[in-house]
């Protein structure tokens, strides 16, 4: 592998179908490496379902052996207990990459749909048409919870590539730190 290559796994987490999208980035080149999804509609049991997203998420971290790890944050929605349970996916699948010691990203989905489409409110099939644009791949529409994944690496790998690279979208230090850490970009 070449050393300025990266691999980046994104996740949409889901509670009946979660998504992923591992691309590589070698500067501005990406390129799809796999995407699909992890079907939990066979699982009654919640728990069961926490289980299998660790165990399927492990697995494409040894298989794939991803540089970085982005994950879409969950949005706030009316079902309380639906938030509570996505969270819960989320916080599995972190703990799987966490575990094989692959950094974590989390980008709110508004941010990710902004960054691959230039709308933050665009449609599923928005994001799909754009992944097929950006990574030269054939139509992916009837996969739309892999390339909202897909959107995810897409987004960190552009981050990444930004100046602002390393202020993530949470962080509390924001421009402050930006510019004390690095007095040669300001002018």
């Amino acid at each position: 592998m070449n050393r300025t290559e990266k691999i980046i796994l994104g996740i949409d987490p889901g509670t009946q179908i979660l998504g992923f999208g591992i691309i590589s980035v070698c500067g501005p080149k990406m390129a799809l490496c796999d995407l699909g999804v992890i079907n939990l509609t066979k699982f009654d049991n919640h728990a069961l379902k926490l289980k299998h997203i660790f165990e399927e998420i492990t697995a494409l971290i040894d298989k794939h052996h991803p540089d970085e790890f982005a994950i879409e944050e969950p949005f706030f929605g009316k079902n309380v207990q639906s938030m509570l349970k996505l969270g819960r996916a989320q916080g599995v699948a972190m703990a799987a990459a966490l575990n094989r010691q692959v950094p974590i990203a989390e980008y709110l989905p508004k941010r990710v749909k902004q960054a691959v489409t230039g709308n933050g409110n665009a449609s599923k099939h928005q994001v799909a048409v754009m992944m097929q644009r950006i990574l030269g791949i054939p139509t992916l529409e009837h996969k739309l919870d892999a390339t909202d994944a897909l959107s995810v690496a897409v987004c960190h790998a552009m981050q990444l590539q930004s100046p602002l690279q390393g202020i993530s979208s949470n962080s509390k230090a924001g421009w402050g730190a930006f510019l004390k850490s690095n007095p040669d970009r300001v002018k």
